[in-house]
């Protein structure tokens, strides 16, 4: 099994919330550990924002054995103007292959960036 570091950047996001902008999808054969998600508004005002981990991975033999689904880490969270907010600071996601990270705000002016760590 291989480790590899990895980052991923976005310059701005979608600001429709039926269409938000995929971050990062697991690549096949591949375990992700998300270890830091920053979303910094570069706008002049607050924008509220949303993350997002859609996954349709079977859950295991948690949840009745159910798939799991689209769920919002952070919903509708203001980020002040020209600031920036960690959101998953100091703890660990684990996406299996093909779940996804989106982001939306009511705003396109956030630059998101993601650490993370893909086992291979």
């Amino acid at each position: 099994m291989a480790n590899t570091f990895k980052v991923v950047t976005k310059p701005t996001v979608s600001a429709d919330s039926s269409s938000p902008t995929t971050i990062y999808t697991v690549p096949a054969s591949t375990t992700s550990i998300v270890l830091a998600l920053l979303v910094a508004n570069k706008h002049t005002s607050s924008i509220k924002a949303t993350v997002q981990i859609v996954s349709t991975t079977a859950s295991g033999t948690t949840g009745g054995g159910a798939n799991n689904g689209t769920v919002n880490v952070i919903k509708d969270v203001s980020i002040e103007e020209e600031t920036s907010l960690e959101i998953m600071s100091g703890q660990k996601y684990v996406l299996m292959t093909g779940d996804i990270l989106k982001v939306y705000g009511d705003n396109a002016n956030l630059d998101v960036t993601l650490s993370f760590m893909e086992i291979t």
